[in-house]
């Protein structure tokens, strides 16, 4: 069975022509590589994007090729029911008091039924790197308590520094989930339940 997700990269990506000239920055598509994701976000050169569904691959390849960017787009085969995310940066999903979530790509569905009921922030991105400081600084003062969980499908933890960094100034306690457990509701809301006691 082919992926939605794989198939709108394929859809979106400028057929190449020996007549055209290069583009001003590569983008490239990584399918299921969470090492290739882990390696593009430590680099500080590149833009890179984490659709959580296929219209938000088809956006984020365009406007980096529109742009002449150097962007990684990381596809996997998962995917939110709708798309979100029209800018770069954290769109807020839902307000709360409690906390933040903060929801990567196709992590937030999981995230949003495993917090349902619970007073908390959820800010959704399809785009981590650059990492939009301003939007969680922002919705973590709006909060009543600075607890961040940080729900990525790479490896726990790929985006830890930049919330660490961003939030230097304000005392905080920060919960990082990823891999598997980013995608079962179930981990999920275990993992903020227990972590917000």
């Amino acid at each position: 069975m082919k992926s939605d997700m794989l198939l709108a990269a394929a859809e979106a990506l400028p057929a190449s022509r020996a007549d055209t000239p290069a583009a001003a920055g590569p983008v490239l598509v990584g399918y299921g590589a969470v090492e290739e994701l882990a390696r593009f976000a430590t680099d500080s050169r590149w833009a890179v994007h984490v659709p959580g569904h296929p219209l938000e691959v088809r956006r984020a390849i365009q406007h980096a090729v529109r742009r002449g960017d150097r962007a990684y787009v990381h596809v996997s085969g998962a995917s939110n029911a709708e798309p979100r995310g029209a800018g770069e940066g954290f769109e807020l999903v839902r307000e709360g008091l409690d906390g933040v979530v903060a929801a990567v790509g196709a992590t937030l569905d999981p995230v949003l039924r495993a917090t349902a009921g619970l007073d908390l922030t959820v800010l959704y991105t399809a785009t981590v790197r650059p990492f939009d400081e301003v939007g969680l600084r922002t919705a973590v003062l709006a909060a009543d308590h600075a607890d961040v969980v940080l729900v990525e499908p790479g490896e726990p933890g790929l985006s830890a520094r930049y919330v660490a960094r961003t939030l230097v100034h304000v005392p905080h306690r920060l919960l990082s989930l990823g891999g598997a457990d980013a995608l079962d509701e179930a981990a999920l809301g275990r993992a903020v339940r227990d972590f917000l006691r």
